[in-house]
């Protein structure tokens, strides 16, 4: 029989509602019985995507008699961290806290029936191994404990919940003046953490840090730091030959096991994959390279193909395995990758991805990486560049077609706020950057999708799967939608768009801003009570919520001339400058938001019919530019706000303000392009 997880919309709990375990949902109900009966909580976060969730659910979530205990002393409790992440910050702080050891997924706490978690950990095996104890045994340890030690866990609970408190920022209290000290000492730090050999920051595991490398590649354009240019170009280099990569298809994976970026936990997941085309992007105006423009074109051609709904809206990820074997779809045998070429095509691979090497993989397999550079292979084949550069695209032809035969890895088909800001954003700037109007599109209808499905009754909600539409929307949906929009406007400018964009700025001022203290808070304040409410400034995966939102508001004040987002912005920054200064290279976010404030966005803003703004938009666009926000107006909106309200004439005008100046207006396009150099 199924289990109270049977009317969720969440692939990830419908993955576990045919378990033996009674597994509720998160709701006052659950919370409810678990007071009622006095039993602790066995509270499971986890993912569709994810690896090690999948294999204990295997070994233990499917056991009948692993079941069996956690039905007799728990009420069993599943959430999916992508549709409440307020519940996966709480609990991995709290697991962070408990056990001095950073958290991950599966995420596995046992909490008292007012949430408060007593003990915690992340996979646990069905038998001992791997250090860790077997998970039967595990719980009836903790169900003792439970029973034996209420006083003890009691005390533990207030100390928890007091230290949880204590890693929320303080209020500003010294009046310390934001500078641009926290952005130096980040660049700093990245540059001592960075991977010289390898590209990338520390050692095993490696993960691909977005807003940092985005710092990096600013503050080296601002300052003309080829030092600080040279890690985040090299590290993105790197990562775009690795096999976190897929060479065939397009996309990254969530991060590498390895200091190599050979072999990752081969989830896609739609976030990481946003944040990386706006980097490419940039990386490739920074620097021409070809390598970066190819990881944009195969990235989107990705989304496009794979992870782009029939409403419009993008899927959240693709999981890591297929058949129940992580890497299965992906990787190869080598006389698999013979038998399908030719045998010039096979001797030109074969070195290209490391064939002529050992297996990197499970079970003497490859996960294809690029090893030797395709040029040096041409000289020792005597081929010229056009040659084997077509032979090479044959082969992962061939391959590709080959792959897309097997059984794929399963797909999450809900469609959240925050992640769908990432992507549209990213997808908006490389239609932008290379004048693709079908990556356009596709990111305007994902937008559309959002306004007309997730903006309901005044009000954004999270998550949307099989026609419902649920949750309480969170900062990072706001901030990374107003992002989204900010983009959008920059590539094609849409009234709608505009009006979007003031709706969420002002829900967010309304619904997450701690107007005393400064900041916003993670989650709004009408929802539900927890037994924390973060207001987080750090990045993870996902550059902070407050980071996000203090870039966007900054730039939408400069569009608008409404100082209130501008105050905002400015508020969350004195907030978190003192933490900043302490740790600067966890806040790259808030770093960009830093350098924004200190050094006010310009906006260009071009007049004239679309035919003839044409060539200045591209040439504006093929230039790495930040800081700088461009405007397009055709002559057919309305409702403009104030600073993009132009006089119109006759031919195209550029009209530039940077800050408080204003520069007078510009007829032509080489005396524009030398005011942006």
């Amino acid at each position: 029989m199924p289990n109270h997880l049977i009317n969720e919309t969440s692939p990830y709990l419908l993955q576990h509602a045919d378990n033996p375990v009674d597994w509720h949902p998160w709701n006052a109900e659950s919370l409810q019985m678990a007071r009622e009966l006095d039993k602790p909580i066995l509270l499971s976060i986890g993912y569709s995507a994810c690896h090690w969730c999948h294999v204990m659910a295997r070994e233990s979530f499917e056991d009948a008699d692993v079941a069996a205990v956690m039905n007799e002393h728990f009420v069993n409790i599943k959430v999916d961290r992508e549709e409440r992440p307020d519940l996966d910050q709480i609990y991995q702080n709290a697991h962070f806290l408990l056990s001095r050891r950073s958290g991950g997924w599966p995420l596995t706490l046992f909490l008292s029936p007012d949430g408060t978690p007593f003990y915690s950990g992340t996979y646990f095996p069905k038998q001992a191994r791997y250090g860790l104890p077997g998970f039967p045994g595990l719980l009836v340890n903790v169900a003792q404990a439970y029973k034996e030690k209420r006083g003890e866990l009691a005390e533990q609970s207030k100390q928890l919940v007091a230290a949880l408190a204590s890693l929320q920022p303080e209020t500003n209290n010294d009046g310390l003046a934001i500078d641009a000290t926290p952005i130096s000492a980040a660049v700093q730090q990245l540059g001592q953490d960075f991977d010289k050999v390898n590209g990338g920051f520390g050692g095993a595991p490696k993960f691909l840090h977005p807003a940092e490398l985005d710092l990096l590649l600013r503050q080296a354009h601002e300052h003309r730091d080829e030092q600080t240019r040279h890690i985040a170009l090299f590290t993105l280099q790197q990562m775009a030959l690795g096999g976190l990569y897929d060479q065939l298809g397009g996309g990254f994976c969530r991060y590498s096991v390895d200091e190599f970026w050979d072999i990752p936990h081969f989830e896609k997941m739609l976030y990481d994959n946003g944040l990386l085309l706006g980097v490419y992007c940039d990386a490739c105006l920074s620097s021409g390279d070809p390598l970066f423009a190819r990881v944009v074109e195969q990235t989107a051609a990705w989304v496009l193909r794979e992870m782009q709904s029939p409403d419009g809206g993008y899927y959240a990820s693709l999981d890591a395995d297929s058949e129940h074997e992580e890497g299965k779809f992906y990787v190869w045998q080598r006389n698999e990758v013979r038998d399908l070429l030719s045998t010039a095509e096979y001797e030109l691979i074969q070195p290209y991805y490391g064939l002529d090497s050992t297996p990197n993989f499970e079970n003497h397999a490859w996960n294809l990486r690029v090893t030797q550079p395709l040029n040096e292979i041409a000289q020792k084949l005597k081929l010229d560049k056009e040659e084997a550069t077509s032979r090479l695209a044959s082969a992962q032809a061939k391959l590709f077609a080959a792959r897309a035969l097997r059984v794929r890895p399963g797909r999450d088909e809900k469609i959240l706020g925050s992640w769908n800001g990432l992507m549209i954003a990213g997808m908006a700037k490389a239609a932008r950057v290379f004048g693709r109007d079908d990556w356009l599109r596709s990111a305007q209808q994902a937008m559309d999708f959002v306004q007309g499905t997730l903006w309901q009754d005044g009000k954004l909600l999270a998550t949307h799967k099989d026609g419902k539409t649920h949750l309480n929307a969170y900062l990072d949906d706001h901030a990374f939608l107003l992002d989204a929009a900010l983009e959008l406007l920059q590539t094609e400018y849409r009234d709608c768009d505009m009006r979007f964009a003031l709706k969420l700025a002002d829900a967010l001022l309304e619904r997450f801003e701690d107007s005393e203290n400064g900041g916003f808070f993670f989650t709004s304040h009408d929802h539900e009570t927890l037994i924390q409410r973060n207001k987080t400034g750090q990045d993870n995966a996902t550059p902070s919520g407050n980071g996000i939102a203090a870039q966007g508001l900054l730039r939408l004040a400069a569009l608008t001339g409404d100082n209130r987002y501008a105050e905002a912005s400015e508020h969350c920054l004195q907030l978190f400058f003192p933490i900043m200064r302490r740790a600067a290279g966890q806040f790259g976010s808030l770093c960009t938001a830093l350098d924004e404030a200190l050094r006010p966005p310009s906006v260009l803003v071009l007049c004239g019919a679309g035919n003839e703004t044409a060539a200045w938009r591209a040439a504006v666009s093929a230039k790495y530019l930040p800081g700088l926000l461009t405007i397009v107006l055709k002559g057919d909106e309305t409702g403009l706000p104030v600073p993009l309200n132009k006089p119109r004439a006759a031919t195209v005008t550029a009209w530039l303000c940077r800050g408080t100046q204003c520069l007078p207006p510009i007829t032509r396009l080489d005396e524009l392009l030398a005011e942006l150099a």
